[in-house]
């Protein structure tokens, strides 16, 4: 009868009947008594919503106490209703860290054997002797190591909901390192960016992945692959700044090998390496070929969003905008896309409440709090956004974004000490983003520290290349360049970066008036003439270049009289640059404002002080 009914209960479950399944399972307990129908009763209610009344099975007889699957589901209902004092009152404040066994770690704990459960945590007598635990790791039962490696991601999940991220870090740390299949706990490491990138990958090398078992263990190759599988999946997980070889490497062998190259995550990763070297077409490609075959895919909708606001796609954001409210009022993607699309239309206002409206939905939603912080900026309220930023800050401690965007709100407002520290600090978290180098390379240049600005713009250009990023993304980048080796004397150079900047579309008044300065300085006044005049052919009432060029024309009496043929020649050539500028017109360059922890604002570009250049 017992075989029969747990058949029976069995099958009610696989077709998602969950009234039947109640009421066998309901019947085999009360045949059995056993702990083992006990938890699978509570776990059909637990899947029913009704978590109270799993809790009451799981009370009786103490099994919450002396089962840990049964504690770990107890604790679970308690999550499940905000009730996260008594989960943690239930788990204990303490991890078993005990079960560690790292690879070649000598990081092994004694345990007494007197340790008993009280109350719900462990307690070590200090009467009796201490025995080496580690020995009897292989002893104990697997699924109660697994639960134990639950129960430590339950915890960080406690801590996090009371804002306290560095026990909740330790927590998340210590499941994986339990269980290295521990996955929700490695997810929640990676999706909250409570490591640096450097102690990412430092901390999935320290991961034991002998432990993953497969079958019964006879075939050690079958582990050993499975086990080089899982370190390749979790590869594609970690932060995209850095170590882009090897992420690259895990993406092909798995896309090859194991024909995952079109399975979402692995998508998903691709594009948001692509994004940080702000490759947009190439990321929207991919994110929407995900939305493609999975239209709500969660995961995916920050950095799809991100990538149509920056290439302006108004009509796409406001279709996906609208089906997400339709479906998922109730999802923070939903209110992001709102906010997003009324950012692209410079509602920022608006852009505001449903950036606010999907960080009330989720607390702990990063693209949101940044979102809501780049409408400040956008304003120019520097102070309003430097509080957004700070909170952000608090919250995502392994992100250099927040740092970094609260040193570029101190560079505008002035304050070179404040934006320092913060870009040091963000500098400090990641040293492979060229936007932070750019950043820094600013704050030296008006420190009058040409040397390090000029190294320090370099390096930024030199990452910006290693990484296949977009040379149009760092026009501004190379322009600052430009003009650190003006004041430095090196006119040669700084007159190839800024005809660099020109063939890869930055042309703008500025360049065209810094290209002249140069020129002016080269003793050079009739190629002067000609960039400042199509300077002033992109915006006619630019200041900079006015000043420029009647110092120019000043300058010709200082030099001798072309000949005739020649002075024909330099009238065309200013005749045509005038007409070819006049026809472009007053193009502005857009901000860029992504909204992933990977990415930034547009970089600062220093533009030429006409009071310094007098």
């Amino acid at each position: 009868m017992e075989k029969f009914l747990r058949e029976w209960r069995k099958d009610a479950l696989n077709k998602n009947q969950h009234d039947a399944a109640i009421f066998i399972g309901d019947k085999l307990l009360a045949l059995t008594n056993s702990d083992n129908d006990a938890w699978w009763l509570a776990q059909v209610h637990f899947s029913t919503g009704n978590y109270t009344r799993a809790q009451s099975f799981l009370q009786k007889s103490d099994l919450a106490i002396r089962n840990p699957s049964c504690k770990y589901l107890a604790a679970l209902c308690f999550i499940k209703q905000n009730k996260f004092d008594e989960a943690l009152s239930l788990l204990g404040d303490k991890n078993p860290t005990y079960l560690f066994k790292g690879p070649g770690s000598e990081r092994r704990k004694l345990q007494h054997v007197g340790s008993h459960l009280r109350n719900g945590s462990l307690v070590e007598s200090k009467t009796l002797p201490r025995i080496d635990r580690a020995e009897d790791r292989d002893h104990e039962e697997e699924a109660n190591i697994k639960a134990e490696a639950a129960m430590c991601y339950l915890r960080g999940t406690c801590y996090a909901k009371q804002n306290a991220f560095d026990k909740a870090k330790e927590c998340y740390k210590d499941a994986v390192r339990i269980d290295v299949q521990c996955f929700e706990a490695f997810d929640a490491l990676m999706k909250n960016s409570l490591m640096s990138p450097e102690e990412e990958w430092e901390f999935l090398g320290s991961l034991n992945y002998e432990t993953i078992i497969v079958g019964d263990g006879t075939n050690p190759s079958l582990s050993q692959e499975a086990a080089a599988f899982t370190k390749l999946l979790y590869t594609t997980r970690l932060s995209k700044y850095g170590h882009s070889a090897d992420f690259t490497a895990a993406t092909e062998e798995l896309s090859t090998h194991y024909h995952l190259g079109a399975n979402p995550d692995i998508s998903l990763a691709k594009a948001s390496l692509l994004f940080t070297q702000c490759r947009f077409r190439d990321a929207l490609a991919l994110t929407s070929t995900i939305l493609d075959s999975d239209l709500y895919n969660f995961a995916t909708l920050p950095i799809h969003l991100a990538c149509l606001h920056e290439l302006g796609e108004k009509n796409a954001l406001y279709l996906l905008a609208h089906s997400l409210a339709d479906t998922h009022p109730q999802e923070p993607c939903t209110y992001l896309a709102i906010g997003i699309y009324y950012l692209t239309i410079s509602q920022i206002a608006s852009a505001r409440r449903f950036f606010s409206k999907a960080s009330i939905l989720d607390p702990h939603f990063g693209p949101a709090w940044i979102g809501f912080a780049h409408t400040f900026a956008a304003e120019g309220e520097h102070d309003q956004a430097i509080s957004a930023y700070s909170t952000a800050t608090r919250l995502f401690q392994g992100t250099h974004l927040p740092n970094l965007f609260l040193g570029m709100q101190n560079l505008q407002l002035g304050n070179l000490r404040l934006a320092k520290e913060y870009l040091k600090v963000a500098y400090d978290l990641c040293k492979e983003d060229p936007l932070l180098l750019n950043e820094l390379g600013v704050v030296f240049y008006h420190e009058e520290e040409m040397e390090r600005a000029i190294g320090i713009f370099d390096r930024a250009l030199e990452i910006a290349k290693e990484i296949g990023s977009e040379p149009r993304a760092w026009i501004a980048t190379r322009a600052n360049l430009g003009h650190a080796l003006r004041r430095v004397g090196r006119l040669d150079d700084a007159l190839e970066e800024f005809d660099e900047v020109l063939r890869q579309g930055g042309k703008d008044a500025a360049i065209f008036s810094a290209k002249g300065l140069v020129l002016l300085e080269q003793g050079k006044p009739k190629e002067a003439t000609v960039a400042l005049h199509e300077a002033l052919a992109t915006s006619p009432q630019d200041p900079v270049a006015t000043d420029l060029l009647s110092r120019a024309m000043d300058a010709f009496e200082d030099v001798p009289i072309l000949r005739e043929e020649e002075e024909d020649e330099f009238e065309r050539r200013i005749a045509e640059v005038t007409r070819t500028a006049g026809r472009r017109g007053n193009r502005r360059r857009r901000e860029q404002f992504p909204f992933v922890h990977q990415g930034g604002m547009q970089g600062d570009s220093m533009v030429v002080d006409e009071e310094e250049e007098g």
